[in-house]
């Protein structure tokens, strides 16, 4: 039996081998470099006739890229605003890997370009395209349809993506686009107004329909403008965050600004000399305008100075709208827009999918977990764009049909990055959906009363909803859209809320929610007739913590008010989301008569806000299908190693979510509560024994035991590090466990900091918060830094700090991200008497902001003068607890300070129930017993004797040694 035993044995571990050396050769080629198809470029200065009057040539810089094979099909990559050629060299050199003539140019008033900027006017850069259209027909390179007639697609992103679009309305030789996050009606997306049913016409152009009555988007115009001013940058190709995508890791390089577009984000302060473009360097126009055409300058300034539009101005903008010509574009058109993008919304390209379907043209649309404020597209989404004109420009791979796509972001991984997963079905059913798709429009009640709110004099101070463009300042991608919803703030008495019950499962919205809503004004109060409202839409957690779907608001200008209160009635459509609403959450509809992004009222008034129609929040779920990813099969054979592992931690999971979900919603607001608590040890030691006491909002506890009465065990217990043998802990109703997600609410410094001696202090600060996986804007670094009081300390590596460095240290560590619960273990440990006295007045504020402190101390002085409440454990047991005050006096012991001791002596001994009386100097020692004071009192001033101060006589110290007994302390 022996012999077959070992066969088996040996021939296990060979199969154990070959499944190694299989899965770790598929882990090779699934790593190896790709090698990718030759591609050589030429650097070109293409000549273009300048605008309706034709005598001032323009001088395009641009790069072509030649595939290595030709002729070829081409396309041609335009940039966003602020950028160049340089800064779409990446998709152009793709384009080009997979068999495209690409040409890639700076448009006038750009990098290297010369003119200026019209905004995709259709006499100035629409016209230099159309050239550039005429040029690619007579290379010999590129494949023709006809004479003067190339094979040519376009895309871009933002302005490139505009120009896309434009140029497939004027110019018929286009034969596919693939405009990116880019707009409809400019004239909407930068003066909107909400209170509509249908935003945006479905087959007409808007017609500025808005324009007066649009609410200026004064952030991200004045970002636009601030591009122009400066000289233009030339160096471009800056690396840019990317919106994250199944499977892959979010990019952490910066992005840069304004614009946001995917391929053309430069950086507006980028040199190129004295001159700029045109080699001017002084004289009016250029210090106020900058490199922009005189009607545009003028439409900016008027905007911004008055918050509206004339009738030129929206006629100017709709002349750059692809709305204007959106009713005869045919051509194929894949129309790519970003779900965090809080210039150019979902809105945008709902228009654009609607009129050009309706025109006739083969759409697809496609919602990415980007945009403006959250990254470009990333290679999965290149890709698909590539794949878009290999069908309809070279005749090559499948047909990608016209099915919808859109990107659903869910929690973050480990990495930092969200997970994401793509869903897709077969139409596009719109913002809101019709009888045609599968769209369903689910009704959420609402509830609140009718609410006042007050729009401040000059519209400040202003709520804050988003940061325009925070994606290029933070790292781009999508924990920079993260941290602007998370920047949400709404001002107190200056808006009104409306809230649904918690979701009984997830909610996932794909769409525009709706709302209708009522406004008026208050009888003798300032009304000036109408009202500028901002709508917005929270997710708000079971915690309380409140997320702003998407970033974006929805502004309204509701006129006529009538002056006798009466109101006025408003559906808004709220900007587009995708948005996966988690069970137990709520939803909450927000209207704020301020926002700093836009340009508010400035007159004065006070206006009551409520519900109307049918008291319901309208949200529109898209049912589909999880798009599949294709999985290399390298990557395949190193699956099965790692089942097993997922397995154990799904179960591990499960038993953790079960104890996660284990929540009192009678506690929900009670900080800590520690009921029967017990540890105990082999060999008969309890640490702790049947513990119970209970900290409220506000309070600064003092938990007090001489050594081993079980405090750091109870701290530790508390932190999740031991688990109890009996009893529990809640934080805030949820029970403790190790790695229970209420842990995140606290903030601990407990035996130890721990801190890596080769770094400095900033540096473990931030690898300590990088290690929690939460958002850095959550960190409050410099908060923190400055509670530390370590100034340019904090610089120096730790191994050259003293103990009261480290502990300085320590107590900032634990307080980063603010916490709503605050633990720290003798954090008086090493500092002198003047950083104790500072460490006291920070705990005391820190508890005012309703925040609550426990601190475990033993120097008894510190706690009295810090602490609003003790708990006193003696022997793992409590002994007392209550407010410092009740514990100090409740011995009875009294001081008197008076003018004649010896007649008052003589006064209270003569007072039955008052036992042992003595004098020292003007102050007169009496227990009293369970007398109260005042009878004492009145005995002195009966005898004439005048009392000047009454006060115990014992100090903590002595209540605690009266509690815990003498014989313990050591």
């Amino acid at each position: 039996m022996s012999r077959p035993s070992r066969a088996r044995r040996k021939w296990s571990l060979l199969a154990v081998v070959a499944l190694l050396l299989i899965a770790a050769g598929g882990f090779w080629w699934s790593q190896r470099d790709e090698v990718k198809p030759a591609v050589s470029q030429r650097e070109l200065k293409l000549d273009v006739v300048d605008g309706p009057r034709k005598d001032e040539p323009v001088q395009l810089d641009a790069t072509l890229y030649l595939p290595e094979r030709t002729p070829a099909p081409s396309v041609i990559v335009a940039h966003g605003f602020g950028g160049n050629k340089n800064s779409v060299a990446q998709e152009s050199r793709e384009l080009a890997e997979r068999g495209f003539v690409v040409l890639a140019y700076s448009a006038r008033g750009f990098g290297a370009s010369t003119g200026q900027i019209a905004l995709n006017a259709p006499e100035y850069e629409v016209e230099d395209a159309k050239q550039l259209v005429d040029w690619l027909s007579r290379q010999p390179e590129v494949l023709k349809d006809a004479d003067n007639d190339p094979k040519v697609g376009v895309t871009g992103g933002s302005y490139g993506g505009a120009l896309a679009l434009m140029l497939a309305g004027y110019d018929r030789r286009v034969d596919a686009i693939a405009p990116v996050i880019t707009w409809n009606d400019l004239t909407q997306a930068l003066l909107p107004n909400a209170a509509s049913t249908s935003p945006l016409s479905a087959t007409t152009p808007a017609a500025g329909a808005f324009g007066a009555d649009g609410v200026f988007k004064r952030t991200w115009a004045g970002l636009f403008f601030s591009a122009g001013l400066g000289p233009a940058s030339v160096a471009g190709g800056e690396p840019r965050g990317e919106a994250p995508e199944p499977g892959s890791s979010t990019s952490s390089q910066p992005e840069p600004l304004p614009g946001g577009a995917p391929g053309g984000q430069g950086s507006p302060g980028g040199q190129q000399g004295a001159g700029g473009p045109g080699g001017r360097t002084t004289g009016g126009p250029e210090l106020t305008c900058g490199r922009f055409r005189p009607e545009v300058c003028a439409a900016y300034r008027e905007a911004a100075t008055t918050g509206r539009a004339s009738q030129a101005t929206v006629d100017l903008l709709q002349r750059s709208s692809p709305a204007s010509v959106t009713n005869r574009i045919t051509v194929p058109s894949m129309i790519v827009q970003g779900e965090a993008d809080t210039l150019f919304g979902l809105d945008q390209a709902d228009a654009n999918a609607r009129q050009i379907a309706a025109a006739g043209g083969k759409v697809k649309t496609v919602w990415y977990a980007g945009g403006h404020d959250g990254g470009a597209p990333g290679p999965a989404l290149r890709a698909e764009i590539g794949q878009w004109f290999d069908f309809h420009l070279a005749n090559r791979g499948s047909d990608p049909g016209t099915e919808f796509e859109y990107a659903v972001q869910g929690s973050f991984r480990r990495t930092g990055g969200p997970s994401v997963r793509t869903v897709s079905t077969s139409n596009y059913p719109g913002l809101a959906g019709d009888r045609n798709t599968p769209t369903e429009l689910r009704k959420l009640g609402l509830t609140g009363p009718d609410q006042p709110a007050l729009n401040p004099a000059g519209g400040n101070p202003a709520a804050l909803s988003a940061v325009p463009g925070l994606s290029g300042r933070v790292g781009g991608g999508s924990g920079s859209s993260a941290l602007a919803t998370g920047l949400a703030v709404d001002i107190p008495g200056q808006f009104a809320a409306f809230g649904t019950e918690a979701m009984t499962e997830q909610v996932l919205i794909a769409g525009a929610p709706q709302v209708r809503l009522k406004a008026s004004g208050l009888p003798g109060q300032p009304n000036p007739g109408e009202a500028v409202l901002f709508v917005k839409l929270y997710e708000v957690a079971k915690e309380g913590q409140r997320t702003l779907a998407g970033g974006a608001v929805a502004p309204i200008r509701v006129k006529d008010l009538p002056q006798d209160g009466s109101p006025v009635e408003v559906t808004v459509t709220l900007p587009g989301v995708v948005r996966p609403v988690a069970e137990g959450n709520k939803l909450m509809v927000v209207a704020a008569t301020t926002d700093q992004a836009f340009a508010p009222s400035v007159e004065p008034a006070v206006y009551k806000i409520g519900l109307a129609g049918d008291n319901a929040l309208s949200v529109p779920i898209v049912p589909g299908q999880r798009s599949a990813s294709v999985i290399p099969w390298g990557t395949l054979a190193g699956i099965g190693g790692v089942l097993l592992v997922a397995l154990i931690a799904t179960v591990i999971a499960a038993i953790r979510r079960r104890r996660a979900d284990d929540v009192d919603p009678d506690l929900l607001d009670t900080p800590l509560d520690i009921r029967d608590l017990t540890k105990s040890y082999p060999g008969k030691l309890t640490a702790v024994d049947g513990l119970s006491f209970q900290v409220k909002r506000g309070q600064v506890l003092g938990l007090l035991g001489p050594n081993g009465a079980g405090k750091t065990t109870t701290l530790r217990m508390l932190m999740g590090l031991v688990q109890p043998t009996e009893g529990e802990i809640r934080v805030f109703g949820h029970l403790v466990h190790s790695g229970a997600p209420v842990l995140s609410r606290t903030g601990s410094f407990v035996e130890g900091s721990g801190f890596l001696p080769h770094l400095s202090g900033t540096a473990n600060l931030h690898l300590y918060w990088a290690a929690t996986g939460r958002p850095l804007e959550e960190a409050r670094f410099e908060d923190a830094l400055q509670i530390a009081g370590l100034g340019t300390a904090v610089r120096r590596k730790v191994g050259t700090y003293s103990q009261g460095m480290r502990q300085r240290l320590a107590i900032a560590q634990a307080m980063l991200g603010l916490p709503d619960l605050l633990v720290l273990d003798e954090p008086a440990n090493g500092l002198d008497p003047p950083q104790i006295h500072h460490m006291r007045d920070v705990l005391r504020r820190y508890a005012e902001t309703g925040r609550t402190v426990v601190v475990s101390s033993h120097l008894l002085a510190e706690v009295e003068q810090t602490c609003s409440h003790v708990v006193v454990m003696h022997r793992g047991r409590l002994v007392a607890q209550g407010e410092v005050a009740e514990i100090v006096a409740g011995g009875g012991e009294v001081s008197f300070r008076v003018d004649n001791p010896e007649d008052a002596v003589v006064a209270l001994k003569a007072v039955d129930g008052i036992g042992e009386v003595s004098a020292d100097g003007s102050t007169v020692h009496a227990d009293l017993g369970a007398l109260p004071r005042s009878v004492a009192v009145n005995a002195l001033v009966y005898a004439g004797v005048a009392v000047e101060q009454v006060g115990p006589r014992r100090r903590l110290e002595d209540a605690f040694l009266q509690l815990v007994g003498e014989d313990t302390v050591q």
